[in-house]
């Protein structure tokens, strides 16, 4: 005969190993789920170079950007049974040195200026919705819950449809800078739209064109390269310019 301790190890074995078969099935069935009408398009609306302390902590001041976009995007097809959130980014890639004419050898430096996470709709199945129709005395206790950061762009972003994203004159979140402190007449800047898809269990699938495997598929929505403005009062190149912003409006 088997004592109960033998039999709770058996039966907690049982449920491991099930649980276990059924997570590695979810993962594996997104393979089966198409992700190529995936859209997406940036667009700069106007660009700031300001010389100042980009951070409280800079212990000198130095060249940054700032800028304004407009986004469209339909990321909804990103979203299945094994998706938990979605993570956007819009991102600006420019030459990493100061030549005016950089070659495909020069190399260049990406930098997040903007980025949300969107929430998986929530199934009907969850806890929440099962007690709210079965206990709804219970619901009504209010629950406290962190607000994610595509809920502070709910009011510019008309569209309800979790993962299509609707941005007019969106101001970035980031600002971009330099190691040498120059940011002023960059040329060679484009701005492009990343994702990474956050599934409940499974590998992080990326956007293509950001080297991870595995990646889904669909436009990165890279725009014309535009060139950043000169400091206000400022010569040109080589000119040395004085404290103040530039402005360009793309």
């Amino acid at each position: 005969m088997h004592s109960t301790l033998n039999r709770a190890q058996a039966v907690f074995g049982f449920f491991t190993t099930v649980a276990l078969f059924v997570a590695g099935f979810a993962a594996l069935s997104v393979l089966l789920f198409p992700t190529d009408n995936v859209t997406a398009d940036v667009r700069v609306k106007d660009v700031k170079v300001i010389k100042g302390r980009p951070h409280y902590y800079a212990t000198k001041k130095e060249e940054y950007a700032q800028m304004r976009f407009d986004l469209d995007a339909d990321l909804s097809s990103l979203f299945n049974w094994n998706t938990k959130q979605l993570f956007v980014y819009v991102y600006a890639t420019y030459s990493s040195s100061e030549s005016t004419s950089p070659s495909s050898a020069t190399p260049f430096t990406q930098s997040i200026i903007w980025d949300a996470i969107i929430e998986a709709p929530e199934s009907p199945y969850s806890v929440s919705n099962l007690r709210e129709r079965f206990f709804p005395s219970l619901s009504g206790k209010s629950r406290r819950t962190m607000p994610s950061s595509s809920s502070k762009n709910k009011k510019n972003n008309k569209d309800s449809t979790p993962g299509v994203l609707r941005l007019r004159d969106q101001k970035s979140k980031y600002q971009i800078s330099d190691i040498t402190g120059h940011m002023a007449e960059r040329s060679n800047v484009t701005l492009s739209v990343g994702w990474n898809v956050q599934p409940w269990v499974g590998a992080l699938w990326w956007a293509p064109g950001t080297g991870a495997v595995p990646r889904t598929e669909g436009g990165i929505g890279t725009r014309r390269a535009f060139d950043l403005p000169a400091l206000k009062g400022s010569k040109g190149k080589g000119g040395g310019g004085s404290e103040g912003q530039g402005e360009v409006k793309v």
